[in-house]
């Protein structure tokens, strides 16, 4: 299901379109948002659309990652969301993270060098 219609109701929100605009200013590295958790892929969304500069989206676990990309493909177009696997191993396990892993991790790092 596409909302991609409901983002353009968002950015007119003057908190988000003040951190949208220094966003696109290219003076600041970062904006740091707080809100609840049901607006985080709104304004996830607004800042990579009307920024059109990739955008980094740190959560605490791989079901919240998983959840927001998700919810932004429905904001979204599908191809411009990608996530950042984790290992599925813990640093001191003996065990090497499965081979797709890698090459996941790896092709979102590409895009986001080259993109």
């Amino acid at each position: 299901m596409s909302l991609h219609g409901l983002l353009d109701a968002v950015v007119k929100d003057t908190a988000l379109a003040e951190a949208i605009t220094a966003a696109a200013d290219g003076n600041r590295m970062h904006v740091d948002l707080v809100g609840p958790p049901a607006a985080r892929p709104f304004a996830i969304a607004a800042l990579a659309r009307e920024t059109d500069r990739p955008v980094l989206a740190v959560t605490a676990t791989g079901r919240e990652a998983e959840d927001l990309a998700a919810a932004l493909r429905s904001l979204l177009p599908s191809e411009g969301v990608v996530e950042y696997p984790s290992w599925e191993t813990l640093p001191h396990e003996r065990l090497s993270p499965r081979s797709d892993t890698v090459g996941r991790r790896l092709a979102v790092l590409r895009r986001l060098a080259h993109p």
